[in-house]
C-alpha cells in the first residue's frame, strides 16, 4: 500500500495571473513548476504548515485564504494529499531555497507550464472558478 504523504501549496494571485515556481534542478521534481509549500507536520493545521513552509522557503510571512482544492494523487509509490490554499503577504517572493525560477502566468496561459502532476487539481480549479 501506497504511502500517504500530506502537503499544502500556496497561490499568490492577482485577477490575471497566478505565481508559478519552477523546481531547481537536483530537487524530486526538478524542472517542474508547482506552488510553494511543503509538508504538514503531525502536530500542524494545513494552514499553520503552510505559513511555516512559506516563511523557511521564500522568507515571507501569510496570511492564509481559502482552500483552492485538496487532491490525492499517485506519484511513483506515494499518494500525495495537496491541499492549496490562496495565500496573501505584505509582499510577492522574489527568492526561494527550492526552485530556480519565479514567474506570473496569466491564467489564459497556465495549461502552458509542466507543472507537477499533484499540482494539476489546483490549476483545474482555479480554471473552473473563473468561468
Amino acid at each position: 500500500m501506497a504511502k500517504t504523504i500530506t502537503v499544502v501549496g500556496a497561490v499568490f494571485s492577482t485577477e490575471d495571473a497566478v505565481l508559478a515556481f519552477r523546481r531547481s534542478p537536483g530537487r524530486s521534481a526538478g524542472g517542474k513548476w508547482e506552488f510553494p509549500g511543503g509538508k504538514v507536520e503531525p502536530d500542524e493545521s494545513p494552514q499553520d504548515a503552510l505559513r511555516r513552509e512559506i516563511s523557511e522557503e521564500l522568507g515571507l510571512d501569510i496570511s492564509v485564504g481559502r482552500l483552492i482544492d485538496r487532491s490525492s494523487t499517485l506519484v511513483g509509490d506515494k499518494v500525495i494529499d495537496l491541499a492549496c490554499y490562496f495565500v496573501s503577504a505584505d509582499e510577492y517572493p522574489s527568492d526561494s531555497s527550492d526552485h530556480d525560477k519565479i514567474t506570473w502566468q496569466p491564467y489564459e496561459a497556465i495549461r502552458d507550464l509542466d507543472w507537477a502532476k499533484p499540482d494539476l487539481p489546483t490549476i483545474e480549479a482555479l480554471l473552473e472558478s473563473r468561468e
